[in-house]
């Protein structure tokens, strides 16, 4: 699944998007922000900061058994150990997939989300049909999204909130064996650490 929204997942703006969207165009007509500047903010937290700083901590308790033992049952710690921290990431649980259960995560009242290790949310995450369906439907979410569950996987779908935000420890793909850990940061997306996503095994490290 591409880190984009399908198009099942799509939804017209709110009003505080639309909004939001008046107001920025008021300041660039006015020549008071720069709207490459924007789009370069917005790329760095959506796609690099966030899902780089996950993907990390994923890296660090693939290779580190007493971290990963620690992250699974203190997360919010663990991940600030790393150095990553700050508003919206106050209250962290990790969930591991294994090879009986499956995990993905959903914000149901609204778009509770990890911003410190995962950036901002992808549109469909605070899509509403998203935020149904995975709780009513989520193995037809999941294959929306390319990710076949067997049927004698359990899934489990985990409602963020406002005091506790789930990251899904994704499984570690064979072939991985002599990466070190920047290799295998490497391979982490951001949808496998939401769980609609399965980090792919590689040819060999980069």
């Amino acid at each position: 699944m591409p880190d984009t929204p399908l198009p099942h997942h799509s939804h017209g703006p709110s009003d505080i998007e639309l909004r939001v969207s008046r107001l920025e165009k008021l300041l660039v007509d006015k020549g008071l922000v720069d709207p490459a500047a924007i789009d370069a903010l917005v790329d760095t937290y959506q796609n690099q900061v966030g899902p780089r700083n996950g993907a990390r901590v994923v890296a660090r308790a693939w290779t580190d058994e007493n971290y990963k033992k620690q992250l699974l049952e203190n997360a919010t710690e663990s991940i600030m150990e790393l150095g990553y921290q700050g508003r919206q990431g106050e209250h962290m649980q990790v969930v591991e997939n294994t090879d009986t259960v499956h995990n993905m995560v959903v914000c149901t009242l609204c778009s509770c989300y990890p911003w410190p290790v995962l950036g901002l949310p992808p549109t469909w995450y605070k899509a509403s049909s998203y935020r149904a369906r995975a709780v009513s439907e989520p193995r037809a979410v999941l294959a929306e999204f390319g990710v076949e569950v067997a049927e004698d996987v359990e899934i489990r779908v985990w409602d963020s909130t406002a005091e506790i935000r789930y990251l899904v420890l994704p499984q570690r793909p064979a072939g991985t064996e002599e990466f070190n850990e920047d290799d295998l940061a490497k391979l982490v997306t951001r949808d496998s650490m939401i769980g609609v996503g399965l980090v792919q095994s590689p040819q060999s490290p980069s």
